[in-house]
């Protein structure tokens, strides 16, 4: 939301209350207050009639800032808040004549104490961060119609900052320059509205900021003022925290220190995934054909989904198979899980009035009321549907239930879908939150009662879902995906950029439906989105009206799927211990080239390529002509597929056919992987491949092997001296594993192993 009109002059209607200079402190061992007057106080009367904000500094945990902006402190709390970790670090504040100094590890927050010069400038040590000052921190009355009051920041953008996150949002991947509403929305991949806005935004200066507020917030990123990120609140008070992790990665780790780390997914959810997609027509015999069809063509399949239809139209949801079209599924489950797959089935938290559930839940008072106490109701979706009101204890309990009698059926995992329409207009939720925050924040306990009763049923390390509305401290409930994306190039690279973006934010785990969702595609575009699926950390084969099995294109769809599916399987070594990093630091397994390389400024752009874990470049084909262009970084590369070396610092440009795309193993690396090319779960310590990237001279390299469970089973540290490689393994006997080096330039080499 923009407040001036220009540099100098402030909207007509627009009465700014800023904070212009310091007047006193107050500390009590934990926060620092201090007081900001809207003018320059010079004597005992100019202390009348005067505005003033309240500016408090606290810490929730050691190089982390809350920053609350206070307007007028006697409004009612609206709940919910993010939910954070408190770890109650040790903070100082020291004054000189100047300044005033908060401290939380080697992040400082400085306070400028002369008159009329308001200034809060942000440390990592010596190196300044950000700072805002006089006529950034501000309190805005709105006199156009109803006063309406807004609390406004504005953080100070340095040259060469870029700004980069907000959740998963499809526009343009630096952020410079565009007006960002948080607000989750059910509106496609081709536009600004997105279904998981995330309050927090990461910059290549190694800091984050995360407001914490679960409403409506509007952010003008270089926008209203291009040396700021400003960000707004329609409230008497705004928090904020500066989180500094020196890097990218650190900040990251922070951020999901703060918020949550995401949970560890079973191995078998890294495999292949196939729907029957939306409104196409299906039954048992049209599902049983799709399976065989796999199997017939020899490609792994971990994961059968069954989406809306299998409940009868008119009534999602009523957790209850279509006995029109699946007669027997206690049979059929066991059937399919005797093929060896899992079960994923798709629900939303709305109920239609057609439903049995309609009356239960009417008469229990587990639906969302408007405040004259009538059940909201909508036809948009469902006719006379419903929203479970999950701040209402026993209503969450009620909707576990249901779905519990679908896990003791068979069912393995849930697709949670929606859960971004939720309506804030003389709403009343049962336990008294704000509708404005509960908006965004409805999400966070929808996923959360659904996970929670994955974990309880299925067990530690067992529960998955597949989600696409998200909020602060979604990533703990995996996995997302991209939402409805289109059938064509454009798409599919804005699906990629909206990956990007929401792994800034601290989701470990995503993924999107291979081929588009609307739309058929031409073989083409369903091949080359093949082999980028498969190179994500989740897969799946998913569409609106048409079928997404390979053979509804061609023959060769079929290969290239399952020469992808069998490469995703070998990976598995690598890419679970990935994902046990992603859980234990918080690193997601799909990462933005400025994250893993800091400190390469041609990095800071790139949106069309991505590091899936740490040594894995991935950049898929995005062009009928067969070309990609893509940037590597300083080192020898080498191709997986083809064995290709090749010098980094530069952009290549070249072209692929289906069975290939720029995929390099990055230098002084080593990736492991397996034999394994038709299942995701396996011992990832036997018959294992250890690929040894170009290593530069003197380099020690430490790395360790998980099971299919997550825990730490075996070591392995390769060095170089000179023209000797090096290997020592621990726990990992030698008749199970082999060695390749890579670089040609390298296989000369003496190899010694102990």
């Amino acid at each position: 939301m923009k407040f001036t009109d220009g540099y100098w002059v402030v909207k007509k209607g627009v009465e700014p209350l800023y904070a212009t200079e310091y007047f006193s402190h107050q500390f009590d061992g934990h926060t620092l207050t201090v007081f900001a007057p809207g003018k320059h106080v010079t004597d005992r009367g100019a202390c009348l009639n005067l505005g003033m904000l309240t500016v408090q500094l606290s810490s929730p945990m050691e190089d982390v800032i809350k920053v609350t902006i206070s307007h007028f402190d006697g409004t009612q709390e609206r709940f919910p808040y993010v939910m954070v970790k408190e770890e109650n670090p040790l903070v100082t504040v020291d004054e000189t004549e100047e300044t005033l100094i908060f401290s939380s590890g080697h992040t400082h927050a400085v306070i400028d104490k002369r008159a009329s010069a308001w200034k809060l400038s942000f440390y990592d040590g010596e190196r300044e961060l950000t700072h805002t000052g006089y006529r950034n921190m501000a309190y805005m009355l709105d006199t156009r119609g109803v006063d309406t009051g807004y609390v406004v920041e504005q953080l100070a953008i340095d040259v060469d900052e870029m700004i980069y996150g907000f959740g998963e949002r499809f526009t343009p991947y630096v952020k410079n320059g565009q007006t960002i509403d948080m607000w989750n929305e059910d509106g496609g991949t081709s536009s600004q509205i997105a279904y998981k806005n995330i309050p927090f935004y990461l910059t290549n200066k190694g800091y984050g900021v995360l407001v914490d507020n679960e409403g409506d917030i509007s952010y003008e990123v270089a926008s209203e003022k291009v040396e700021r990120v400003q960000f707004s609140v329609k409230e008497e008070k705004l928090s904020y925290y500066i989180i500094n992790g020196s890097t990218p990665k650190s900040t990251i780790q922070k951020y999901t220190d703060l918020t949550g780390k995401p949970t560890l997914p079973p191995a078998w959810s890294f495999g292949l995934w196939l729907s029957t997609s939306f409104t196409t027509e299906y039954d048992e015999n049209t599902t049983s054909k799709f399976i065989q069809g796999m199997k017939d063509r020899e490609i792994p399949l971990q994961v059968f989904h069954f989406d809306c239809y299998w409940m009868e139209a008119f009534e999602w949801c009523n957790f209850t198979w279509d006995k029109k079209t699946f007669p027997d599924p206690e049979e059929m489950l066991k059937r399919y899980h005797d093929k060896g797959l899992k079960i994923c089935v798709w629900i939303n938290p709305y109920i239609a009035q057609k439903s049995a559930l309609f009356k239960e839940g009417k008469e229990n008072g587990y639906f969302l009321k408007k405040v004259n106490g009538d059940i909201w109701q909508t036809d948009m979706w469902q006719a006379g549907m419903a929203i479970v009101d999950f701040t209402n204890p026993k209503a969450a309990e009620w909707y576990r239930n249901k779905l519990e009698v679908l896990l003791d059926m068979g069912v393995d995992c849930f697709k949670t879908d929606f859960g971004e329409r939720i309506p804030v207009k003389d709403i009343m939720y049962y336990n008294g939150a704000d509708p404005v925050k509960m908006h965004n924040y409805y999400t966070f306990l929808y996923n959360q009662t659904v996970f929670s009763l994955l974990k309880e049923k299925r067990g530690e390390g067992e529960a998955v879902l597949f989600a696409r509305s998200a909020t602060t401290g979604g990533q703990q409930f995996p996995v997302h995906w991209g939402g409805d994306c289109s059938a064509s190039f454009p798409s599919m690279a804005e699906t990629l950029r909206s990956g990007l973006s929401l792994a800034c934010c601290g989701f470990g785990f995503w993924s999107h439906d291979i081929g588009g969702f609307e739309n058929t595609a031409p073989a083409d575009i369903y091949k080359r989105w093949c082999a980028f699926g498969l190179l994500c950390s989740h897969s799946r084969l998913h569409g609106s009206t048409s079928y997404r099995v390979p053979w509804a294109f061609d023959e060769e769809a079929c290969t290239v799927l399952k020469q992808f599916a069998n490469l995703k399987c070998r990976l598995m070594p690598y890419l679970y211990r990935m994902a046990v990093e992603a859980h234990e630091t918080g690193t997601p397994v799909m990462r933005p080239m400025f994250v893993e390389f800091a400190d390469d400024r041609t990095c800071e752009v790139l949106d069309k390529q991505y590091m899936l874990g740490n040594s894995l470049l991935v950049a898929p084909v995005f062009k009928a002509s067969k070309e990609v262009e893509y940037y590597l970084p300083k080192g020898k590369w080498v191709h997986l597929l083809d064995g290709r070396t090749l010098n980094g610092e530069r952009w290549v440009k070249e072209t692929y056919d289906y069975f290939s795309l720029p995929l390099f193993v990055r230098p002084d690396s080593v990736l492991v992987v397996g034999t394994n090319d038709i299942d995701t779960v396996y011992d990832y310590t036997d018959q294992i491949i250890l690929y040894i990237s170009s290593l530069t001279d003197g380099i020690s390299l430490q790395e360790y092997l998980v099971d299919i469970h997550g825990n730490k089973c075996a070591e392995i540290q390769i060095d170089r001296r000179g023209e000797e490689i090096l290997i020592h393994t621990k726990n990992l006997e030698r008749k199970h594993w082999k060695y390749q080096l890579l670089d040609e330039s390298q296989k000369s080499f003496k190899v010694s192993i102990s």
